[in-house]
């Protein structure tokens, strides 16, 4: 299924997308941006229905299988046709309308940004490495006129950079090309950067395409963003904190470009004894930080965090509508339905504080390794109070582990499923003031807990009566062995 799968995507995007890129990335002479962006969207176009129809026969029958399995297998096949034909759809549908408001340096798409939106603040960190750094851009007002100056867009609506200073050390070559075949060597290698973690990390081969076209790799694609790379940073750093200790370490401490993704994971690593895991990320951290220091100078750090936490605090209150469907966080929900700010961190705070305890109580002792690193991703985005939709891209992980166990329940399946069409699902449930995600992540974890708890008390040897004991008389089965 695989191979045919694969071997009608790869046919596909040469019939439809492939040609109409190669010439927006080559613009002959003569051709404007304009005419070689329509281009993609009259190939694109032109395939589509042929596309669905197929997608509709590949996942949506299931003849010659057992009723459960077949059952489960098409909840989750029409999951995943109907997620890439959301991506095709989303993705058509802002290129044909971004090839009417395309200027001559940026193809801008139907909100007034440039296609990617923030992958420009990637793009521009690049850029950052060989031009002094991008402390100055620590301030909104002076980040903003550089953009728009670089862009040419006198309208663009405010971006911030939120990123620490070191991750200008990790993107530096994206910031060397042009932006449009940046922009697309991103997507394509932090996707396949990601689906090769995923599948080094336990997942079945069969089940790539369901890895690539989850709903979190569609809001990555279209806003841009970084989920792949800090996936495949946390994927490798769990699978790796045995076998390869240092290794893990290493990836662990590069994850700290996304901060809030790691705020637990100090209590996994210690409560399982990973010293090595703990002094490599350490070291691996320290490295950054005395890098970036050195090259653009110690007053940078001193720059972050001055200017850059309180704007991203600010950030939390003022978002909005506009910013709060994207955010995971039980703060942001709350706020999301109306509650005040006091209610909302309190709510926060005991989101916060369950998915500590429980992260406590799953790794005091070693119980089912799927299910633990499950709990355990969750209440990454249960405990922050600050992360994105766009970070959930490591739910496909976790969802397509789960799906290949065979103590899965139809409730299991049910919530793995909601849990990996959260990241698309939780925009129009947000812009409706539904907290999507604080609903279905506390009942996920809630969930993997019993399930937890229920697996330890079977595997739990049976107590032996009290008097048997005391006598020294051996339990039933060592006395049949004996004789």
């Amino acid at each position: 299924m695989a191979g045919e799968t694969g071997m009608f995507l790869v046919c596909w995007a040469l019939r439809t997308w492939l040609p109409g890129w190669l010439q927006l990335l080559l613009r002959p002479r003569g051709a404007t941006l304009r005419e070689r962006f329509g281009s993609v969207c009259r190939w694109s176009i032109s395939a589509n229905k042929s596309f669905t129809f197929w997608l509709y026969q590949k996942y949506m029958t299931t003849s010659g299988q057992t009723t459960a399995f077949a059952a489960t297998e098409k909840a989750y096949g029409a999951s995943t046709a109907v997620a890439a034909i959301f991506l095709v759809f989303f993705a058509t549908l802002a290129f044909k309308q971004a090839a009417d408001h395309t200027s001559s340096a940026f193809i801008v798409d139907p909100w007034g940004f440039p296609l990617g939106r923030d992958f420009l603040n990637s793009w521009m960190a690049g850029r950052a490495m060989f031009s002094g750094g991008p402390a100055a851009w620590f301030d909104a007002d002076v980040y903003m006129a550089v953009l728009r100056k670089v862009t040419g867009l006198d309208g663009l609506e405010p971006m911030y950079w939120s990123y620490p200073p070191h991750l200008v050390l990790l993107v530096w070559p994206f910031g060397q090309l042009g932006y449009l075949p940046s922009y697309v060597f991103w997507c394509v290698a932090g996707l396949a950067l990601y689906v090769w973690a995923a599948v080094a990390g336990g997942v079945d081969r069969r089940y790539w395409l369901f890895l690539a076209i989850s709903p979190a790799i569609i809001v990555n694609v279209l806003l841009g963003q970084n989920g792949f790379l800090t996936a495949a940073l946390l994927i490798g750093g769990l699978i790796n904190l045995d076998r390869r200790p240092v290794f893990a370490g290493i990836l662990l401490g590069v994850l700290t470009v996304k901060p809030q993704l790691g705020l637990l994971l100090p209590v996994l690593l210690l409560l399982g004894g990973h010293w090595r895991v703990i002094a490599s990320a350490v070291a691996t951290t320290v490295l950054l930080v005395v890098a970036t220091a050195v090259w653009f100078g110690p007053d940078i750090w001193m720059e972050y965090w001055q200017k850059v936490g309180p704007q991203q605090h600010e950030l939390i209150n003022t978002a909005g509508i506009k910013g709060w469907p994207i955010v995971a966080s039980a703060f942001v929900n709350a706020r999301l339905v109306g509650l005040s700010d006091h209610v909302a961190w309190m709510i926060q705070g005991t989101a916060s504080a369950g998915a500590f305890g429980a992260v406590v109580w799953t790794f005091w002792r070693k119980r089912d390794p799927v299910l633990s690193h499950a709990l355990f991703v969750v209440a990454i985005f249960v405990f922050s109070p600050w992360i994105m939709n766009y970070d959930m891209v490591v739910f496909g992980w976790i969802v397509a582990l789960l799906r290949q166990r065979d103590d899965q329940t139809l409730l299991d399946h049910c919530l793995a499923l909601a849990l990996w069409m959260l990241p698309l699902a939780m925009i129009p449930l947000g812009v409706g003031h539904i907290p999507g995600a604080l609903m279905i992540l506390p009942l996920f974890a809630v969930r993997l807990l019993w399930r937890l708890a229920h697996e330890a008390s079977e595997r739990a040897p049976p107590a032996e009566p009290a008097a048997i004991r005391g006598r020294g008389i051996p339990p039933p089965e060592q006395a049949g062995r004996a004789s």
